[in-house]
């Protein structure tokens, strides 16, 4: 038996429908991987990176350039221990502190 089901469907007899995926894949992009993302400068070494901060918990951190070119604890540290920077969450605080990056969520 043949399945004519799959994964992520093409909707190819369904112009509008593929439209609005194309719609809804855009907002998507904008919500989770663009939109408040504030640029934050590590006041140790000066790398810059794109960070956006869900709770106070949670931090998103988009680099710029390779973390291993231009930040001296990463490019001393190995692959498997490459995990954060304590200078630059040190300087995301700072950013948050200062009101340089919006916090969305305060009740977690």
């Amino acid at each position: 038996m043949t399945s004519t089901w799959s994964k992520a469907p093409d909707f190819a007899d369904s112009p509008a429908r593929v439209e609005a995926v194309r719609a809804q894949t855009e907002v998507d992009l904008q919500t989770y991987l663009e939109g408040g993302l504030q640029r934050v400068e590590c006041r140790s070494c000066h790398a810059c990176v794109l960070v956006r901060k869900n709770s106070y918990k949670h931090t998103s951190i988009q680099w710029q350039a390779d973390p291993a070119a231009v930040c001296p604890e990463f490019s001393d540290a190995t692959p498997a221990s490459r995990r954060s920077c304590s200078r630059l969450a040190a300087s995301i605080d700072h950013a948050v502190l200062e009101g340089i990056v919006e916090v969305r969520d305060t009740e977690s």
